[in-house]
C-alpha cells in the first residue's frame, strides 16, 4: 500500500474488522455444537491467515493485521470463539458493515484491491459454512451447508456485489 494514509482510522477498522465479523456470522448462521463451531473457527482463522499470501496488498495487509490481533493459527495459536449476544441482530450488522465496506472500497481502493478484498471475504464465508456438517450422528450424515448458512453467504455476496 502507498505511504499516504488512504483510510481514516474508522474506515481501516471497518476493513480489518469485517473478516472476523464474517467468520463469527458464518459460524452462527446455523446453531451447531461446540465441536462443529470450533472446526468452523479453525477453518476461518486459517483462511484469514492464508490471506497474507494474496497478490493484493490490501488483502495481505488486512490479513496480517487480523492475525497480529487474534493470533496465528498456522503457528498453533488457538482461535478465540466469539458469539453474538443476539444472533439475528449480529448477522444483520455484519451484512450492513459489508455494504459499508463495499461503498468504501468503491470510493477509495484500487479496483483490483477492492475486487480481491470482496472475493476474499466471501470466500472466507464459504470456508466457514463448509467446514463442518450440521445434523447427522457421530459426524456421519447431515448437511454440509444448511439453507441458513447458504442464505447468509448469499446475502453477504450480494452486499459486497460479488
Amino acid at each position: 500500500m502507498d505511504t499516504e494514509p488512504k483510510y481514516t482510522d474508522e474506515e481501516w477498522g471497518l476493513l480489518v474488522g469485517l473478516p472476523q465479523s464474517v467468520l463469527i456470522a458464518a459460524s452462527q448462521a446455523e446453531a451447531d455444537g461446540a465441536r462443529r463451531t470450533r472446526e468452523e473457527w479453525t477453518a476461518g482463522m486459517t483462511a484469514i491467515a492464508d490471506g497474507r499470501g494474496s497478490s493484493s496488498e490490501l488483502v495481505k495487509t488486512v490479513a496480517a493485521e487480523v492475525v497480529s490481533r487474534q493470533g496465528d493459527i498456522t503457528d498453533g495459536d488457538e482461535p478465540p470463539v466469539i458469539e453474538f449476544p443476539d444472533r439475528e441482530a449480529g448477522l444483520a450488522d455484519v451484512i450492513s458493515r459489508a455494504r459499508a465496506a463495499h461503498e468504501l472500497l468503491a470510493a477509495k481502493a484500487e479496483t483490483a484491491d477492492a475486487e480481491a478484498y470482496r472475493y476474499w471475504v466471501v470466500t472466507l464465508a464459504d470456508v466457514v459454512v463448509g467446514a463442518a456438517s450440521t445434523g447427522g450422528v457421530l459426524g456421519i450424515g447431515g448437511e454440509q451447508v444448511t439453507p441458513a448458512e447458504r442464505g447468509f453467504r448469499d446475502e453477504l455476496a450480494a452486499a459486497l456485489e460479488v
